[in-house]
């Protein structure tokens, strides 16, 4: 009877310790469903973030980063640490902005002021243009 005893103390011990493992409390883990708006959100964020460290990554952009006093590295740092939604609404704006930005704006008013004037100097109305031919009245 002792010699059974020896040789089924290790199990019982194994057993015994085994027990009071299965019997302590533990967190079941929690599954979900990814849909596949959460899964295209996070694709247009790895987009997003890709597109915006190109564009700094630019000579030109880092250039005119370094002129305003912005490390380019730290835009690079901050750029990096926006959250997804910022991201993808950051690279939207970026791509939605004109390539000439202000500069377009100001030449086609300029065109539009010139088209004015030289209406009203047609028409006799101002006399600005020395090469509008005015008609004898």
């Amino acid at each position: 009877m002792t010699l059974i005893r020896n040789r089924l103390k290790p199990v019982s011990i194994f057993l015994v310790a085994l027990m009071v493992l299965l019997s302590l409390p533990y967190q079941s883990a929690l599954a979900a469903l990814i849909g596949t708006e959460d899964l295209m959100e996070s694709q247009r964020a790895v987009e997003a973030r890709a597109y915006i460290t190109s564009v700094l990554a630019r000579e030109d952009i880092q250039k005119a980063l370094m002129a305003r006093g912005i490390d380019p590295i730290e835009a690079q740092a901050r750029a990096d640490s926006l959250t997804d939604q910022e991201a993808i609404q950051f690279a939207d704006t970026m791509e939605q902005l004109p390539a000439g930005g202000l500069i377009g704006y100001l030449v086609g008013l300029a065109v539009l002021v010139f088209l004015v004037l030289l209406i009203t100097d047609i028409l006799g109305f101002t006399d600005i243009f020395p090469f509008v031919k005015k008609t004898a009245k």
